[in-house]
């Protein structure tokens, strides 16, 4: 887990942010399922998996059920969401990223615009971008917003012992 997440995004990688995601994705178990179909430690989706296949060569295998494997697009997935958002700080891009990996980036963007013609920050995910929907129904919304709070304040602290950085150190 250390070492993928150094590879990608270097020694300052937020280690206890992507251990709290697989957490929060499959409670550790390599052999998961979802009921939507989602697999595996980090619970991609089967159209998700052939995407970073393809994207990725050293990720060209597609074995969402393989835990190396897993990690390593578990990271590089939110590190090409991270590339894509800005925001205030690490910590609200950091939220953006996780709301992108669990309902899409197209849903970030929609949702940044809502709320900056709503008048709110689109640079902050927590009180402004995370409080407006574009659309999702109310169900699949409510999740997406729970995401990134639980990784990001319930479960990273209990992986600050593992390295890197993260929100929760940070601020």
């Amino acid at each position: 887990m250390i070492r993928n997440a150094r590879l990608e995004w270097g020694l300052s990688a937020p280690v206890a942010d992507f251990a709290a995601q697989l957490h929060q994705e499959s409670g550790w178990r390599p052999d998961a399922i979802s009921p939507a179909g989602a697999q595996g430690l980090a619970q991609f989706m089967p159209a998700t998996a052939d995407w970073i296949s393809q994207l990725i060569p050293m990720l060209s295998s597609r074995e969402p059920f393989n835990p190396a494997w897993a990690i390593r697009a578990l990271v590089s997935y939110d590190r090409w969401l991270w590339q894509r958002v800005s925001a205030a700080s690490d910590c609200e891009r950091m939220a953006m990223t996780l709301s992108g990996y669990n309902g899409g980036l197209g849903w970030v963007q929609r949702d940044r615009r809502l709320a900056s013609q709503k008048g709110l920050d689109s640079t902050r995910w927590f009180g402004h971008v995370a409080t407006v929907n574009a659309g999702r129904n109310a169900a699949s919304w409510r999740e997406n917003r729970h995401y990134p709070q639980r990784i990001l304040r319930e479960l990273a602290p209990r992986y600050l012992t593992w390295g890197g950085s993260s929100c929760v150190a940070s601020g």
